[in-house]
């Protein structure tokens, strides 16, 4: 374990388990709506898409996509890899706190989309469409997904190096983020 340096990218190891980091990662999932996906094609070409999504206890994301979207045929031409940032863009330069997630992104199994679809539309506010888990199956241009975090990081403390500040990340415990 250690502290934000050059030598291990700047990825403070030491705080991940600390509860009010802990609370803090916390607070940027609930009080951000939108998230930013990072996907890449098979041949390597990066794509980032913003999505409104939900999350589970678990820090699963949801969200519902076109199948033909680029996003979408990443992540299945790339066994799903994929990274999420979730940040507020209303914080001044240098103030913002975001969360980094890294993991794997595919298509929500049917049964489980009619749940995903009730805390989507809820995390939405106002009145619910007037869908159902059918209209996203069969020759539906479009379907849930989910996202499963392998690790997760927060903005960390910017570091005065020479004149330059550095900014630096605070790698989290997942296990710790669930509880």
């Amino acid at each position: 374990m250690s502290t934000a340096n050059a030598d291990n990218t700047w990825i403070n190891t030491v705080k991940g388990q600390d509860p009010a980091v802990l609370t803090q990662a916390r607070q940027i999932i609930a009080a951000n709506i939108y998230c930013t996906l990072s996907t890449c094609s098979a041949a390597g070409w990066p794509w980032a898409s913003p999505l409104f999504f939900a999350y589970n206890p678990n820090w699963h994301l949801y969200w519902s996509s076109a199948i033909a979207s680029r996003h979408s045929q990443n992540l299945a031409q790339n066994q799903g890899r994929a990274a999420i940032a979730i940040y507020s863009t209303q914080a001044g330069e240098g103030k913002g706190q975001g969360l980094y997630l890294s993991g794997v992104a595919g298509e929500l199994p049917p049964d489980q989309v009619d749940a995903v679809m009730q805390a989507l539309f809820q995390r939405a506010g106002g009145d619910p469409p007037q869908r159902t888990a059918a209209d996203y199956r069969d020759a539906s241009p479009r379907r849930f997904y989910r996202f499963q975090p392998a690790a997760a990081w927060i903005t960390g403390a910017r570091l005065a190096v020479g004149n330059q500040l550095v900014d630096t990340k605070i790698e989290l415990s997942l296990v710790d983020l669930r509880r």
